[in-house]
């Protein structure tokens, strides 16, 4: 999935080198390093030239990347840690999935502009914080044949929102997003967007899921049967 990877919307890139990948996506886009091959002799020139990117840009770290010192080299050229995540998967047909929705809330798929803006309303009041980078995705993927995204609402208010991006070539849908309204948080709007997102990626063909979960997360997807593989810490120049 890490070498393989594919440009996540229309205006990014791919760039390949013998010892990095990166994913760039231009302004107010994700631009990072997807993927490394480094070795204690040569991680340093290679971090200290990805730290010529600027402000925001992330380096992806996994737990089992090499050297095993990286995040200590990656914090001593400027980079800062942001939160770690638990990286999980599962086989589509071994989840253990039972959706049950509260009376009165509903899950939309978005297909248009005024959908992104309820997604973008109910997933930075759910996390607490402006995510600036997020409209611009969103609308640029509206239409995609490769993604899917879902609003769940009551009534006219969104309650909490998920996408899911399909991999071609590969047997892989990975899930993001998923943040719900703290009131409404515990009543099985999580579990029903994974059940969705889950049917459409078996029905698209695509074998497993893939979830970056926060602590929050971990415990619910665990008991639908997804399990944990490694974790994953975004690395930010800060700016």
């Amino acid at each position: 999935m890490r070498r393989e990877a594919r440009p996540e919307t229309p205006g990014a890139r791919i760039e390949r080198s013998e010892r990095v990948i990166r994913h760039i996506g231009g302004e107010g886009d994700w631009n990072a390093v997807i993927w490394s091959d480094l070795e204690e002799s040569t991680a340093d020139a290679v971090i200290a030239e990805q730290a010529q990117m600027g402000a925001g840009f992330e380096w992806k770290l996994y737990g089992h990347d090499r050297p095993a010192d990286l995040a200590d080299r990656l914090r001593t050229a400027g980079f800062e840690a942001e939160e770690p995540e638990t990286l999980m998967v599962a086989a589509v047909s071994e989840l253990r999935l039972q959706p049950r929705l509260p009376g009165g809330v509903r899950v939309e798929e978005v297909t248009d502009p005024a959908g992104v803006e309820l997604m973008v309303d109910v997933s930075e009041r759910a996390f607490g914080a402006s995510i600036p980078w997020l409209r611009a995705r969103l609308l640029a993927q509206v239409g995609s044949p490769t993604t899917q995204m879902l609003v769940a609402m009551a009534g006219d208010e969104p309650v909490s929102a998920a996408r899911m991006d399909l991999h071609p070539g590969t047997a892989f849908a990975s899930l993001w997003g998923g943040g719900t309204l703290e009131q409404w948080r515990g009543r099985g709007i999580y579990r029903a967007l994974v059940a969705h997102r889950a049917r459409r990626a078996a029905e698209k063909g695509f074998d497993y899921l893939q979830v970056d979960a926060t602590d929050q997360s971990r415990p619910i997807l665990e008991r639908l049967g997804v399990g944990a593989l490694t974790t994953t810490t975004p690395f930010v120049l800060p700016g």
